[in-house]
C-alpha cells in the first residue's frame, strides 16, 4: 500500500469516526414539565416557557412523545437548576444536586419576577431547546 492510499484510508477512518460520534449528540427531544404538563407554550422555535411566582407542583425534565393531541412525558431524566438574575444576567447554580423531580416552590422561593430558571441536562444525548423558564 502506498503512502497516499494509507493517508486516504486514515482520513476516511477519522471522518467515519466523527460522523458516528456526532449522531449520538442531542438525538432525544426533551422538555420541562410541571406536574406532567409541559411548560413550553408551543414546542417550536417560537415557544416560550413561563411560570407564575406562585406556581406549585413537581418540576421535571423528560423525553417527550409528541402528537397532534399534545406533548407527553416519557422518561424522566436527571437535570441541574441554575437561576438567572433579571437585572445582571448572572447565572448561579441553585444547588450542586442532580434532580429527576423537584418541588418548584423551592426554586421559586429564590426568584423574583423577571428572573429565569435554567434547566441543564447532564448529558448531550438530550436536546432541551426550551431550557429557560421566565418567572412572572
Amino acid at each position: 500500500m502506498n503512502k497516499r492510499t494509507c493517508i486516504a484510508l486514515i482520513g476516511a477512518f477519522f471522518v467515519a469516526l466523527a460522523t458516528g460520534f456526532s449522531q449520538t449528540a442531542f438525538n432525544n427531544c426533551a422538555a420541562a414539565f410541571l406536574d406532567n404538563k409541559v411548560v413550553v407554550d408551543q414546542y417550536s422555535p417560537e415557544g416560550k416557557c413561563t411560570l407564575p411566582l406562585n406556581a406549585t407542583g413537581e418540576l421535571t425534565v423528560a423525553t417527550i412523545d409528541g402528537s397532534e393531541t399534545g406533548i407527553f412525558s416519557v422518561d424522566k431524566i436527571k437535570f441541574k437548576v441554575a437561576l438567572k438574575d433579571k437585572n445582571t444576567g448572572t447565572m448561579t447554580l441553585f444547588t450542586d444536586e442532580n434532580y429527576k423531580r423537584l418541588d418548584v416552590q423551592k426554586v421559586l422561593a429564590r426568584c423574583k419576577k423577571g428572573d429565569s430558571i435554567v434547566l441543564i441536562t447532564l448529558d448531550d444525548t438530550y436536546a432541551l431547546p426550551h431550557n429557560e423558564i421566565v418567572v412572572q
